[in-house]
Formats: C-alpha cells, structure tokens, sequence
C-alpha cells in the first residue's frame, strides 16, 4: 500500500497535470482519484480490488512488467486532436506519437548512450523511441506506427503532460 507521503505527491502531479482521473490498484487495494473543474479537488477512495482492468493499448507492455500495479490514464483519444500546424512546417499527413503518462522525457536509455531515434530514423510500430519516467519508473515509449521520425518535439529531460505529442512521424506508405 501507498505511504501517505506517496499518496499527497500522487495528488500535486494529477493537480498540476490535465489529467481528470487516475486509479491505481495494488495488492488487493484501489485508490481512485478524480479532478473536477469545479472544485478542483483530488478525491482519495480505498476499497477491496475486485475487477482488474488491462492497460490501455497506448501504454506499453514495459509498464506492465515494470510496475506492481495498473495505472489506468484517462480514455480521452490524444491522437485525435485538431492538428495545429507550427510555423513553416506542413504537419498535414503526419502521425503523433504521444505521451501516454505525466513524467519526464528521456530520448535515450542513459546520459550517455545515443538517443533512441533522431530525424530522419526508419522505425516499426514496436520500436522504442523514448523514455517517460513516472514515479521512478522508466516507460519505454513505443512508435505504434511505422515509418520515419521527421521531427522530435521536446527536448531530454523535459516534462510532459498526458497526450502531449512527442514525435512527429511519416507514416510508411504516404508521400
């Protein structure tokens, strides 16, 4: 079970986060926490685990075998957000690889490796393209989708927010 310590910074990265909802589950304990717009509060619940819910497809397999527990993310569909497109590029067509967790983004293994994938890498839907540390778990990030990394749009070391896109990705086949 969660000392409380653990539990109050649970609550300050789902505050500080746009995530709405979070529910974690371990040895036959569930906290679930919800934010609402309207008070903006953190609510705690325990109660005896009954159904144990798989991860969702976005999350990779890594977490599972990594942390004790599920960590259940919010079901908003990130990848299906408007598309803005930055200033000189033509992001029209490309696929975004995004954050499935709040945490800090790593482009490589360790300090001193080389980054998983840089622009212009040819890479598979199971290819790991980053890190996502959360809550001292490191998350290896997987494409889901092949094709070649035309951008990587945050910096090591950054944080990121749930859905937050990472890479921008030409998909194989279109031109």
């Amino acid at each position: 079970m969660l000392k409380v310590q653990e539990i109050r910074e649970i609550i300050k990265l789902i505050d500080q986060s746009s995530i709405d909802e979070f529910v974690y589950e371990s040895e036959g304990s569930k906290i679930k926490m919800k934010k609402h717009a309207k008070d903006q509060g953190a609510v705690v619940t325990q109660q005896p685990l009954q159904v144990v819910q798989a991860l969702p497809a976005a999350q990779p397999a890594a977490v599972a075998q990594q942390a004790p527990a599920a960590v259940q993310a919010p079901v908003a569909e990130p990848a299906k957000q408007p598309e803005a497109a930055p200033a000189g590029n033509e992001q029209e067509g490309l696929h975004k690889i995004v954050s499935p967790m709040v945490g800090t983004f790593y482009a490589s293994p360790s300090p001193d490796a080389d980054a998983y994938v840089k622009p212009g890498s040819k890479i598979s839907q199971d290819t790991v393209v980053c890190i996502v540390e959360a809550m001292k778990l490191f998350n290896e990030i997987e494409a889901e989708v092949s094709g070649e990394i035309v951008e990587i749009l945050v910096k090591d070391g950054q944080l990121v927010e749930y859905g937050q896109p990472l890479f921008l990705v030409k998909a194989a086949g279109e031109r």
